[in-house]
């Protein structure tokens, strides 16, 4: 039986049925199915600054298709929203070790196949095409394998990367929770902790505070964490408020945002259309939350959901260098349908020749790892407690 609701978010420490269990949801699969699809979209209809792609600007050569584009980075966001949401409602209850197991398992499989195939991409199709793409060296390709490029000042070799360090600099922080022990109170103190560092970060011009916090995008994992909070504890006026708040820190953070993305789409974006995308991120995962697509149960989306990260890794420069070769062919749309079918399947391949067969075997090495840390804990350091 479940605790009564007033006493529900203090003693609840598990995941189990008394720690108020729900139904698996499936909408968040199509929520990062979307979220994937508006990357993709942006950087092949979006950005403009290389016409050598469509052999022409998408501006007008696909107009409408532009316009979406233009505005469909906005899925980075809605990304950031469900990870908040995903990585508490994964973790509660497990430890440390079930947490880095997790996102390690998740995350390098895909990612080292990714690196490897964008590497082959670069150093030999700009040599049979006669392209001047510059050519990765062989040290950059092995830093990018560690995932720790970015803070070592080595560029991404695809540059679509640049999400997975802000992902791990969540996990850092958030695993640090996870030690302590996830609480309705903890966790609620930790995303006052981290709004009001972000905040800090911003007004102080620190750069290792920034580096740590990332006062930019933290608004959406914390509000992704509270918006958990409403799903599995209910809504109350505190978690609404710490919502709502993520929600005007993180419009005032698209001035700056929507400048950058300026520079890919070669021209002003409309502030109101770049709102209106990020509120409704905000809005889609509430209403998750809050039951308004329990309805949905296609299990089909479950294997959608699980192509979404290996198709995000993908669909940059291998797409690009698809979408020239074929453009050369075909007419827009039909290249875009071209592409697109190739990078799912594609995607699909590293899902079920990759992900499916690797990652088992990794959980149970790393399950073993830990497990043979914790012994020694348990025993005081082995032999060397002995001595």
């Amino acid at each position: 039986m479940s605790p009564p609701p007033a006493a529900q978010p203090e003693e609840v420490r598990g995941g189990g049925a008394a720690a108020g269990k729900r139904p698996r949801l499936y909408v968040l699969d199509g929520l990062r199915l979307i979220a994937a699809m508006g990357v993709v979209l942006w950087h092949w209809l979006g950005v403009e600054r290389f016409p050598q792609i469509w052999h022409g600007k998408p501006s007008e050569l696909m107009p409408a298709g532009h316009l979406v584009g233009a505005y469909s980075w906005t899925g980075v966001e809605l990304f950031f929203l469900i990870s908040g949401f995903v990585i508490c409602m994964s973790c509660w209850g497990r430890s440390v070790g079930d947490f880095v197991t997790s996102r390690v398992v998740r995350l390098f499989p895909a990612y080292w196949v990714a690196v490897l195939l964008t590497s082959v991409c670069l150093l030999i199709v700009p040599t049979i095409w006669g392209d001047n793409t510059k050519r990765p060296t062989l040290s950059r390709i092995l830093t990018n394998l560690s995932m720790a490029n970015m803070p070592v000042g080595v560029d991404n070799l695809d540059p679509v990367y640049w999400t997975l360090w802000a992902e791990l600099r969540f996990y850092l922080l958030f695993g640090v929770l996870v030690a302590i022990g996830l609480t309705y109170r903890r966790v609620l103190a930790f995303c006052g902790i981290w709004g009001v560092a972000a905040l800090m970060a911003s007004a102080s011009n620190f750069p290792l505070l920034s580096v740590i916090v990332q006062p930019t995008y933290a608004w959406y994992f914390i509000a992704g964490i509270a918006i958990f909070l409403m799903y599995r504890f209910g809504p109350n006026l505190l978690l609404w408020g710490i919502v709502g708040f993520c929600w005007l820190m993180a419009q005032d953070s698209l001035r700056g945002v929507a400048g950058g993305y300026e520079y890919g789409t070669q021209h002003k974006l409309s502030w109101t259309l770049t709102l209106f995308c990020t509120t409704v991120a905000f809005g889609v995962v509430i209403a998750a939350a809050l039951g308004a697509f329990n309805w949905i149960r296609w299990k089909w989306l479950t294997v959608a959901g699980a192509l979404t990260y290996p198709l995000y890794l993908l669909h940059q420069m291998i797409g690009w260098q698809l979408i020239t070769r074929l453009r050369r062919y075909l007419e827009p749309y039909p290249t875009l349908i071209a592409v697109t079918v190739i990078m799912m399947l594609a995607a699909y391949l590293v899902h079920r020749l990759v992900e499916r067969p690797l990652a088992p075997w990794m959980k149970r090495k790393l399950d073993a790892s830990f497990a043979q840390v914790r012994k020694d804990v348990l025993t005081g350091g082995g032999r060397a407690a002995k001595g």
